[in-house]
């Protein structure tokens, strides 16, 4: 199996990756959304909007 971030032989340690680094990579992919699959669904709009507005509405009364 390759590392799916470099395409060199994944380390059993680190499995799929090769090494930390890959790993932390791939894990920062996952934290700031990059592997988010967008949705044209209304309803997922309206509650993305919602929580917008509930998440502003709470860093606006600190």
């Amino acid at each position: 199996m390759s590392c799916p971030i470099c395409g060199r032989a994944s380390d059993a340690k680190y499995r799929p990756f090769c090494g930390s680094r890959c790993a932390d990579i791939d894990l920062a992919k996952w934290l700031t959304g990059s592997y988010a699959i967008p949705s044209s669904d209304p309803e997922d709009v309206e509650q993305a909007i919602d929580a917008a507005e509930v998440a502003r509405q709470k860093d606006t009364r600190h």
